[in-house]
């Protein structure tokens, strides 16, 4: 089961942070007191692989408090949307007997009683047709009773009439707009009143035919939903992921007494972070394959006066311990060095009595020092390194892990460097994590980031819109817009610190669609950069000048910008070429360029028919429109000035950042290698080419 999308609802700060896409690694970004725990800590509860108790002092809504907490349905908190695999979509099948395509989703939701809440979007009715079915049924029998040729005997023409009279009654009954099962249940007990039992008999043939295609359709009508089904919902209880909670890694002392260590590994009732503390520790010893009690033993000495013997013993068991400890501080400084960049470092396990050390020392500095008298970073890297390594491959298989402000005591560069370890990890569990550094933010990837900010009644709000809580009217928020100052920061510093070639583009989903088109083009083999290009998204004319500014102080030309030929774009050529880009006017491209329209947009640089059956799958459709948008798209007119005509004729509502949602989705097909949305044989692939080349 993929975690697809959740939805926070009456938790906390959040009233209802709407349905929030979740990507393999999901990243919250947002300041200080913005909400963001607050968004992990209920999909914790949801399903935790340990703790996550629900409390109603903490959970509930402050100002709802005195309505909840004795009301005698609590409210749902937390939905969760999951995406099935094919092997889960085939045992559910075998086990309710429902089509795969029933399975492809589910929403499974919890309550502040601990209820869980199971709905099957796709589940098709038992037989939708049942109430048609059983006319026809119905009409059939009468009918073959009216064509069958008079009787000589008078108790069969009897029977017949009366064959026909509880046909005619049932034929009602199907009228009678009520509950098709209590229907079905009605005419079965009327056709069963026909109590004749004469083999030879017409009437009685048609009877029995019809008494069996209604017990039939009946049986169907009344077989029990998905939601109601024990082995569905047993099955999808025992395959839900687990999620695990993480905000303290716990850190070490540099002096670890090994007989408490032994202790407080099976204790449950230490502190925070005595806890966390003895959790590393027992990764640390399972990581390198050592017993704390055998070390332990293996240090302990006789009291009292020793013979020759004794000493030679207790001699070698020291030896064999350091050769142990040794051999595990090799292994552990080999395995650290190919994550950790920020430095050659060397780990000595040590272990003197009752007492263990870790000694750390590098290439700079060749003296040792223990590690608790290291950087705070390098102590929570070791830390982190430890915990997430060893228990997401050892316990937490099938798991979504959830880290609360991950690497606030690294180096920037540190930081750049977790992303390589998030990658390894997602590789088996899906990742969301909180944080307010823009060097925590990926900006080739900036699909993953959610914009978690306060609106103007004080509640938390999420958004794949970067920018989106800049729009908040009445107030001035300076603090809620450093989200998306936070991406554009990332992506600054990437080119900073990093030898790349910068594109400067309007907003996020010109980025997220470049990006895609760059990894086909590589891929295709059809460009070949010697640097990597960075999109950079700045949100305006004000931005273009002033990471323009930024970046021409440490190359030696301004860096391209990429607008679009809507009015806005041309009015910003035209402010760029006659101020700040005035002596580079070349590195002003306008996509229209690249389309075969003047007022082209990003958009309309892939197949208009492809993109149109995306953008038909991707727009919410009410039940009543009777048309999809691949079936009116036209070719001379931008898609995105389409598409808000097809909402607005339909009533649809488009939701805020919807454009960049839409480039996610397109992005998610380009990577995959479908050919849904752009191929090497399509006339508009050479435009793309052309483009890039131009960059």
């Amino acid at each position: 089961m993929i975690l697809d999308s959740f939805r926070v609802t009456e938790f906390r700060s959040v009233q209802d942070s709407g349905w929030i896409d979740a990507e393999q690694i999901t990243a919250l970004i947002g300041t200080n007191e913005s909400g963001k725990t607050n968004i992990l800590l209920p999909l914790w509860k949801l399903n935790p692989a340990n703790e996550g108790k629900i409390d109603l002092k903490d959970d509930l809504p402050r100002d709802k408090y005195h309505l909840y907490r004795a009301a005698e349905k609590k409210p749902v908190f937390i939905y969760a949307k999951y995406r099935l695999l094919d092997q889960e979509q085939q045992d559910l099948s075998k086990l309710s007997g429902h089509t795969t395509d029933e399975f492809v989703e589910i929403i499974v939701s919890k309550d502040f009683d601990g209820n869980l809440f199971w709905e099957f979007p796709l589940e098709q009715a038992a037989n939708p047709n049942a109430e048609e079915e059983a006319k026809n049924v119905l009409q059939k029998c009468k009918d073959t009773l009216i064509a069958a040729s008079e009787s000589t005997a008078k108790a069969e023409n009897e029977r017949r009439e009366k064959a026909k009279d509880i046909l005619d009654g049932a034929l009602k009954q199907l009228n009678s707009n009520s509950d098709i099962i209590t229907e079905l249940k009605d005419i079965v007990t009327e056709l069963k009143s026909f109590e004749e039992d004469v083999k030879s008999s017409v009437a009685c043939s048609v009877i029995d035919d019809a008494l069996h295609c209604i017990s039939t359709l009946l049986e169907k009508a009344s077989m029990p939903t998905l939601a109601e089904t024990k082995k569905v919902l047993d099955y999808l209880k025992a395959n839900m992921p687990k999620y695990v909670y993480y905000s303290n890694y716990g850190n070490l002392d540099s002096q670890i007494y090994l007989p408490q260590v032994v202790q407080n590994i099976g204790r449950t009732d230490l502190g925070a972070k005595e806890a966390a503390k003895a959790r590393t520790l027992k990764t640390l010893f399972k990581f390198v394959k050592l017993d704390p009690q055998e070390i332990t033993d293996l240090g302990s000495e006789s009291s009292g006066s020793l013979n020759s013997e004794e000493i030679e013993r207790i001699a070698s068991k020291k030896e064999e311990r350091e050769i142990l400890l040794a051999s595990a501080s090799t292994a552990f400084t080999k395995s650290f060095n190919e994550w950790w960049k920020q430095g050659n470092y060397t780990f000595e396990f040590q272990a003197d009595g009752g007492f263990f050390r870790i000694w750390v020392s590098d290439s700079i500095r060749p003296e040792r020092i223990e590690l608790e008298s290291r950087s705070t970073g390098l102590q929570w890297f070791f830390s982190f390194y430890l915990v997430f390594l060893v228990e997401s491959e050892q316990h937490h298989q099938n798991a979504v892990l959830l880290l609360d402000e991950p690497g606030v005591t690294l180096h920037p560069l540190a930081q750049k460097d977790l992303f390589v370890f998030f990658e390894n990890l997602a590789t088996n569990n899906q990742m969301l994590y909180t944080t307010h550094s823009p060097f925590m933010v990926d900006s080739n990837h900036l699909e993953r980031v959610r914009s978690v900010y306060i609106d103007a009644e004080g509640k938390t709000v999420v958004s794949p819109d970067l920018r989106a809580s800049e729009r908040l009217k009445g107030k001035n928020q300076p603090q809620s817009i450093y989200p998306a100052h936070a991406a554009l920061g990332l992506s600054v510093s990437d080119t900073l610190l990093v030898n790349c070639n910068p594109v400067l583009v309007e907003g996020e989903s010109d980025q997220v669609y470049l990006s895609a088109l760059k990894n086909l083009l590589i891929s295709k083999g059809s460009i070949s950069p010697l640097k990597e290009i960075v999109f950079i998204p700045t949100g305006g004319v004000k931005g273009i000048k002033a990471t323009s500014a930024i970046l021409s102080g440490t190359t030696s030309s301004k860096p391209p910008v990429l607008i679009d030929g809507d009015k806005p774009g041309i009015k910003m050529a035209t402010e760029l070429k006659s101020d700040f880009y005035a002596a580079d006017k070349d590195k002003i491209i306008n996509i229209s360029d690249y389309t075969p329209l003047e007022n082209g947009e990003i958009e309309d640089i892939f197949p208009k028919e492809k993109l149109a059956r995306v953008i038909a799958k991707f727009l919410p459709r009410p039940e009543e429109v009777d048309e999809d948008f691949d079936d009116i798209v036209v070719e001379d007119k931008p898609v995105c000035d389409q598409i808000e005509e097809f909402a607005k004729k339909h009533e649809i509502t488009l939701e805020q950042g919807w454009k960049v949602r839409l480039a996610v989705t397109v992005k998610r097909d380009i990577l995959k290698g479908t050919d849904k949305v752009i191929s090497i044989d399509d006339p508009e692939y050479e435009r793309v080419v052309e483009l890039f080349k131009k960059l």
